[in-house]
């Protein structure tokens, strides 16, 4: 009875109204929840500007936002968390500074690596020396690779960049930044990237070339 009569005012002013029981709003972040693990050879440093991942590897950083929250538990885990997920920007970069943080941890202990195959009839690398020797940036090798042109191509190889020519189509790189590791992978991929019809070109780890049927007429 006192449900009908609240509902018969709540219509008479002109106002909505619902029995069910207002619901709070609660944001989650699957990624960014998640704990990173890390080893006890990794230690940390922070600052109110970025977090400092030092390991066997060497020592690197990651920005963080005035906004995050960092905790180092007892279990070998490190908690990410928000002040205020309510707010976008915030739940944005809550699972993006996660991801940086577990991959500063893996490129400190045990670093990144990806193959590049070369796949075409003629194809061939060989790691050489940089005839302009070592500068700022560059670390005084490059790769010679013949990829169908009529002149071959030459890559410098970064600092921070390891190669191994593993056989003659066939490259190893690491680097102890999953980034840069890519963007060199993707720059050297760009002097010859996989054509659909044969599949030839450069090919970076588990690539998979999409190949296009020829309709016979």
């Amino acid at each position: 009875m006192v449900i009908r009569q609240a509902i018969r005012h709540a219509l008479q002013a002109g106002r909505s109204f619902s029995t069910s029981t207002p619901r709070c709003a609660v944001y989650k972040c699957y990624i960014g929840r998640e704990p990173v693990p890390y080893p006890p050879t990794v230690s940390f440093a922070q600052t109110p500007e970025a977090l400092s991942v030092k390991g066997p590897l060497g020592t690197t950083s990651v920005p963080l936002k005035p906004y995050m929250d960092i905790v180092l538990n007892q279990d070998n885990t490190l908690a990410v968390s928000v002040q205020d997920p309510s707010v976008k920007d915030q739940r944005a970069m809550w699972g993006t500074t996660r991801t940086h943080i577990h991959n500063a941890v893996i490129g400190m202990t045990e670093g990144f690596s990806t193959p590049l195959y070369l796949v075409g009839v003629g194809y061939r690398v060989a790691l050489e020396a940089d005839p302009k020797g070592k500068t700022e940036g560059v670390s005084g090798q490059r790769l010679n690779m013949k990829l169908g042109f009529s002149h071959p191509v030459y890559v410098p190889i970064p600092e921070h960049i390891k190669a191994e020519a593993l056989s003659p189509t066939k490259i190893m790189l690491s680097c102890t930044d999953k980034q840069l590791l890519g963007l060199f992978a993707a720059k050297v991929r760009a002097h010859r990237p996989p054509e659909p019809y044969k599949g030839k070109g450069i090919i970076v780890g588990d690539e998979r070339v999409r190949i296009k049927k020829i309709s016979k007429k």
